[in-house]
Formats: C-alpha cells, structure tokens, sequence
C-alpha cells in the first residue's frame, strides 16, 4: 500500500484504519485512529486463507476487480460536490489502478462508507459522452455493480408543500429518451414503445428503488442525506472551496406560469421581443429576469415547508420517470406537455446514454423549473443535494458475497 492515503473523518469518534503502515491523517482532528491489521485484536489472515467477498472491507482494494460502485458525474461542479462525499482517496500519491486499452476515461478512487468507489467526470454533456464513459467503465472495472449518475436536473415543480422545489431530489425509476422520435409537420412525437425506448433498470436496482417509495424508507433516506449535507458544506469550509453549498433561501426559488415568457420588456426595447410572436430572442435567453424586468407579480404562489431543503429533514425525494435527451429544456409549455403525456418528473442529459451500459440509478438535484427562465444561482446547492442522497443510497444498498477462493 502507498504510504499516504488520504482520510476523511467527518465525526469525532473512533477510527479504524484497515491495513498498510504509512501515516494516517485525521483531517477533523477529534478522532482517534488505529491501524486494523497487525495489532493482537486483528493478526492479518494466513496466506493462502485469504476471502474473496463483495462485502465492504476498508481495505485498500489491490486491482480494479475489488470496485463495485461508479460515479459518473458531467460538470465540474458536481464532480466537486461528489468528492465532498469521500471518506478517503486512494490515489492520493498518483493513479494506482490503470485502465483497460481503449479506455479514455480519467479516474478518482477512493472510498465512501464501506464501499471502493471510482468516479468520472464527463468530457462533454449529453447522452454520447455518457454512454461512451459508461462502456468505459465496464471495460476498465468489470465487476461494478452499480452506477450513480450524479448531478443537477430540471425539474417539474408542484405548487403544494409536497411539491418538488429547487434543491430538492429526484431519483430515476425508469428513464424516458424524450427526444427520440419521429417529426410530423405539426409536432413531434416521442418514442416510447418497449421496442423503441430504455427498458427497465435491473430487480436489484428496483427492489433498492422500491424500499425508498415507503413512507419509512423515504423519511430514513431524508434524514440521512441531510447530515450528509451538513458533513459536505463542513468539508467545503475547510478546504476552502469555491462553493458554499449553502440553501439559496424561499425568496429566490422563483416559479413563473408556464405561459410566461422570458423576454424582454418596457423600457427596454427589443424588436424580436416585441413583435406579437413567440420568436426566440438570443439577448433575453442569455439576461437575467432581473435585467428583463419579469414580472414578479406573475409568479406562482405556491405552499412551502417551513424548513427548506438546508434544514434537519434534508431535501424532499422524488422518485419516478426522468426525460433524458441531448436537448436543454427551457420552455415551460412543453415541460408540462411532457410532464403530462409520458409522467416525468424531471429533465436532464446523460441518463440515456448510461442506461444500457452499465446497471445505473440516476440522481440530481433540482437547481431550475426547465423553463425560460432557469439559470445557474442553485446549481452549487442542487449539487450537493444530489450527492448527498447518492451516499445516503449508497448506504442503503446490500452488499453480496462472492464464493471463497479455494
């Protein structure tokens, strides 16, 4: 083993450290370490009676075989927000795994819980980059198990208090190709036959999936996620990162009537704008409402919790079909048409394309409404949502043996 390996103790209590004789940093500085192996209570096991198991070890894992959990995330943004999440790194002196030829992916391993896990960032956005990584990923580590697909989405937003808000999260049940179909002079028309679209996820991912519909399961899965988020933005003070992954407030998770464009308006003059029609307008798409002069009085009145997605509950889980496609959508008339005709909950870009490769749970946090009026002010927060409920997942899914070697 590399004699530095980098440790996160995001308590203060008692911390094994399993193997190797290098030094061991505490970077909360409370808590105290021991080394596993080695010590009276915990000889290292005779050679040759070694046990070969899928279950979680904090052993530094040897080869990319001891990987079971990928991490495949396409903003930099939320590739942090998932580092956040790592209770140690693995490759702290420099890649110690390789890859297999032909793999063009850039890995970080490490650990979060009791399980080695290797993560990704995309070099693109969309449904080819996605599907290129994940084929990568099973080529390089061909004993995963399970794909998170971590990140932020666009929502569809409920007006009651159980609605979906900004920051809350959303987890794939079954994802939908939305812009996959066929274009008639009057519209287009998605596919979505079983010959046609994404099949479903496999019965260990839907059994995993189906515990969290339960009221008991969803409300452990909230309380988890939300200390998880306290331990992230604790980790991002004091690394000194570029993002505070604070809670936006009520006041800023605006919501505009579907109908409600994002143009320009008195006294600013535009004549696309202006004109009668629903004209795109290249200067209002890239300005924010506030230099438009949206109407805040159009904004939808909507019941709220009283604790935000930042408080002790941690933020409200969605669970249900997501839209996955290589088009941005920023119009809410057909988020809702949409929403409507296939029952989505949410629009993003990469799900399609992992889908098939790898057996993959898509999670991401709701940072806009998927209108024309979204813009970037949650992102940081709907990041750490999304990686928050990741490893409150992630510690939820059984792990499965593998026979003894002989």
């Amino acid at each position: 083993m590399p004699p530095n390996i980098s440790i996160r103790n995001h308590g203060t209590g008692y911390q094994n450290v399993v193997g190797g004789n290098g030094p061991q940093t505490n970077m909360n500085g409370a808590g105290t370490q021991n080394n596993y192996y080695g010590c009276a209570a915990h000889p290292k096991p005779p050679q040759g009676h070694e046990t070969e198991s899928l279950a979680p070890s904090r052993d530094r894992p040897s080869h990319r075989e001891d990987f079971q959990i990928a991490l495949i995330c396409a903003l930099p943004l939320e590739y942090d927000a998932a580092t956040l999440q790592f209770d140690e790194f693995w490759d702290e002196d420099g890649e110690q795994y390789g890859r297999a030829p032909g793999d063009t992916n850039t890995y970080t391993t490490g650990r979060i819980g009791n399980y080695n896990v290797v993560l990704a960032l995309l070099p693109d956005m969309g449904k080819a980059a996605s599907a290129g990584a994940a084929a990568s990923f099973r080529s390089s580590y061909s004993r995963l198990k399970l794909a998170f697909l971590v990140g932020v989405c666009g929502g569809v937003p409920g007006t009651g208090a159980n609605g979906a808000h900004l920051g809350d999260v959303v987890i794939s049940k079954t994802v939908l190709q939305f812009d996959f179909g066929r274009q008639f002079p009057d519209k287009f028309v998605t596919k979505d036959t079983v010959d046609d679209n994404l099949g479903r996820a496999n019965k260990d991912i839907r059994g995993l999936v189906a515990s969290f519909e339960t009221q008991f399961g969803r409300k452990r899965l909230r309380k988890k996620a939300a200390e998880y988020l306290k331990d992230l933005r604790d980790a991002a003070d004091r690394e000194g990162d570029q993002y505070t992954y604070q809670y936006v407030g009520v006041a800023e998770d605006k919501l505009f009537p579907a109908t409600y464009r994002h143009k320009h308006r008195a006294p600013q003059s535009c004549a696309i704008c202006e004109g009668g029609s629903d004209s795109y307008c290249e200067g209002a798409a890239h300005a924010s409402c506030a230099e438009l002069n949206c109407d805040e009085g159009q904004l939808v009145r909507r019941d709220r919790q009283s604790r935000g997605p930042g408080g002790t509950e941690g933020p409200k889980i969605f669970i249900g079909r997501i839209a996955s496609g290589d088009t941005v959508m920023k119009s809410g008339e057909h988020r809702d048409q949409l929403a409507k005709q296939y029952n989505v909950i949410a629009f993003e870009m990469e799900g399609a394309g992992a889908w098939d490769e790898v057996p993959c749970i898509i999670i991401k946090g709701i940072c806009d409404y998927a209108d024309s009026h979204k813009n970037k002010q949650w992102q940081p927060f709907a990041a750490a949502t999304a990686a928050s409920v990741m490893k409150a997942v992630l510690g939820r899914y059984a792990p499965t043996d593998r026979p003894t070697r002989a």
